[in-house]
């Protein structure tokens, strides 16, 4: 591979902010809900770089195919994977990618596709644009990349209004924000030179068991159920990214729940779980079920009477579940855990994925 920057090149990032920014001359974008990817194209060489300097080529092959018919012959171009399902994002769709089996990845290949969302021109040819203004890179970007069914530059606007009103109605098709960045900015990798805005809001959660810290007998994360409307708990996630003095008063703070909190639990049965289909199509998983991404990783739980409820702060649903950690804000004394329902949850109103894509 024969370019102006070779991989891994890390990402630029963005640091959260509350509103959106309305300085002079932004840009805004949508924040997509995927793999960040940096796509080193070579020819028929083609690399697709992650934010963890990982290589998610053997993972997208239908990705690889597709940006060689849209990209130019020699570029670096940063953007995100995604997978559509319908009129929204598929954010577990997209988990289920990360497959070791080369037979599995080639038929996730066919039954989701990825899609990817180009948003910023780092290099072309021989030239890097790493110290270009990103006014100029995207116009740049807008006129090399041939959009495809596959392939998509993002939306962008300098009117603040619009990316207001995109924060609100993008949601509903599976996005998770705002992203600004000034016109004048280079491309710095690593560096959270961007800003970005995301939907937060809280829950009050049944707190059902917790995980010990990998680091020794203190608190590692929470697990949050809420019940829904058969009345069973449901497993939404988890809280965690506590500081570690937090982490040992919580030892002390929950061993009342711990005694005798496996008779008549409703995850009892944990360490035989699996993946169910719930009968709206959603999928629920038990505290106990493998992990993912790492097939060793231990995920055995100590179980606690399903009484004490915790408000947490969280910014979207994937499915019935929590897209990303919850963040603990306070113990809800004053809330009976069978109040905990799915009722609390503010859903967006769905919007048509194909209209983000079309800018």
């Amino acid at each position: 591979m024969d370019l102006p920057l070779l991989p891994p090149v890390k990402p630029m990032l963005a640091k959260a902010v509350t509103k959106v920014p309305t300085a002079e001359g932004m840009f805004y974008e949508p924040k997509w809900d995927g793999f960040r990817c940096i796509v080193f194209r070579d020819g028929d060489e083609v690399e697709l770089g992650s934010r963890n300097e990982r290589p998610l080529t053997r993972y997208f092959p239908e990705v690889v195919e597709a940006v060689k018919a849209a990209l130019p012959e020699r570029c670096v171009v940063d953007g995100e994977i995604v997978v559509p399902n319908g009129d929204r994002l598929h954010f577990e769709a997209l988990l289920q990618r990360i497959h070791p089996a080369e037979s599995r990845i080639r038929l996730l290949a066919e039954q989701t596709p990825a899609s990817f969302v180009a948003f910023d021109l780092l290099a072309i040819g021989d030239e890097s644009l790493m110290e270009t203004p990103f006014a100029q890179r995207r116009a740049r970007l807008q006129e090399v990349v041939t959009g495809t069914d596959s392939v998509h530059v993002t939306a962008i606007t300098q009117d603040p209004d619009t990316a207001q009103r995109w924060f609100q109605e993008f949601e509903g098709a599976g996005l998770d924000g705002v992203v600004a960045k000034p016109a004048d900015l280079p491309y710095g990798p690593d560096q959270r030179l961007m800003t970005k805005v995301k939907h937060v809001r809280t829950a009050d959660c049944v707190v059902a068991g917790f995980r010990w810290h990998k680091s020794g007998p203190i608190v590692g994360s929470l697990l949050l159920g809420l019940y829904d409307d058969s009345g069973d708990l449901q497993h939404i996630g988890v809280a965690a990214s506590f500081p570690m003095a937090r982490r040992a008063e919580l030892v002390e703070e929950l061993a009342p729940y711990r005694a005798e909190a496996l008779d008549g639990h409703p995850w009892q049965d944990w360490a035989n779980a699996q993946v169910v289909n719930g009968s709206n199509g959603d999928e629920h998983r038990m505290p106990g079920a493998q992990s993912r991404w790492n097939a060793g990783k231990d995920l055995s739980w100590v179980p606690m009477r399903p009484e004490l409820v915790v408000e947490v702060k969280y910014d979207q649903l994937e499915g019935r579940r929590l897209r990303h950690t919850g963040q603990f804000l306070r113990w809800r004394p004053d809330r009976e855990a069978r109040s905990c329902t799915y009722d609390q949850l503010e859903v967006p109103v769905r919007y048509d994925l194909a209209e983000v894509f079309d800018g």
